[in-house]
């Protein structure tokens, strides 16, 4: 049993980190219908930022900044130095673009830093707090759970209770429309786009300290688990993306501690197809498909 919430307790904290992730994805999906593969190398720039932001002043949080605005311009310049040019009739032009920016930019990290790992340190204390003499949660694993909470809750609120999130939506959903009511649909989506990297760059940032540490593929497996969740939840939810987080978190948590890491990638394939079969549009999609 100790185990056992041991180990939950350990997938509720990664699964908190895919979801974050998967939110960016999310985003990006309901504001450019495209999946944005290149998601990952864009998080992993900005995680390489704040490692030398971190490593200049040896403040953890001036690191942490540095990586929410670099994730921002990265998102700006990619939108409108790559992804403006792709044809709007063809889904997959834009999915081979976001390759080709993957590409581009672990190739830029190889040369300038290498293929090497390079360790970083968490903010916090990563050894389970003992509670009955249970391993639970590491004062880290409470820092990761607060900050997903509150960015989702910020967003959430960005988008329910704000014109900018009100317009947001709207360009996402009906561009015609929005811009027949004056809403510059073309500033929106960039916003979509700067407010995606943000948020991925900050779930690779939380996630780093956890692994190996830092090289130009860090966020390669972070990519694939956070695209399952985005599946499993539903593209088009931001509330499938916490929820499928969680779901994906625990499972590899489970499936790692029981069973080995070697089985966690064929378990995330079998929940993957299980969903696609029985719910297509993931776990929350709409009953009706929107528009964009």
């Amino acid at each position: 049993m100790d185990r056992l919430l041991f180990l939950l307790a350990t997938g509720i904290a990664r699964g908190a980190i895919f979801a974050l992730f998967a939110l960016a994805l999310v985003l990006i999906w309901r504001a450019a219908r495209i999946v944005n593969f290149s998601q990952g190398a864009m998080a992993v720039v900005a995680t390489y930022v704040a490692f030398a932001v971190t490593a200049f002043t040896g403040s953890y949080w001036a690191g942490l900044a540095s990586a929410l605005v670099a994730g921002a311009v990265l998102g700006y310049v990619v939108d409108r130095g790559v992804m403006r040019f792709a044809p709007h009739d063809s889904p997959l032009a834009g999915v081979i673009i976001a390759i080709g920016v993957v590409m581009v930019l672990q190739s830029a990290l190889g040369i300038a830093f290498g293929q090497q790992y390079r360790p970083m340190a968490a903010p916090f204390d990563q050894s389970p707090i003992l509670i009955g003499g249970v391993p639970v949660f590491s004062p880290y694993d409470v820092f990761v759970l607060v900050v997903a909470v509150v960015v989702m809750a910020a967003l959430a609120l960005l988008f329910t209770r704000t014109s900018l999130g009100l317009q947001l939506r709207a360009s996402a959903f009906a561009p015609e429309v929005s811009r027949l009511l004056g809403v510059r649909v073309s500033r929106m989506l960039t916003i979509g786009w700067m407010l995606a990297a943000a948020v991925g760059a900050l779930a690779a940032l939380l996630l780093v300290p956890t692994e190996l540490g830092l090289s130009p593929h860090s966020a390669d497996m972070l990519f694939v688990y956070a695209f399952t969740v985005a599946v499993v939840g539903g593209l088009d939810s931001p509330v499938g993306a916490l929820v499928g987080g969680l779901i994906v978190g625990v499972a590899i948590s489970l499936v790692t501690g029981y069973l080995g890491a070697t089985v966690a990638p064929i378990a995330v394939l079998v929940l993957l197809v299980a969903v696609l079969l029985v719910r297509p549009g993931g776990i929350f999609s709409a009953r009706e498909a929107r528009v964009a």
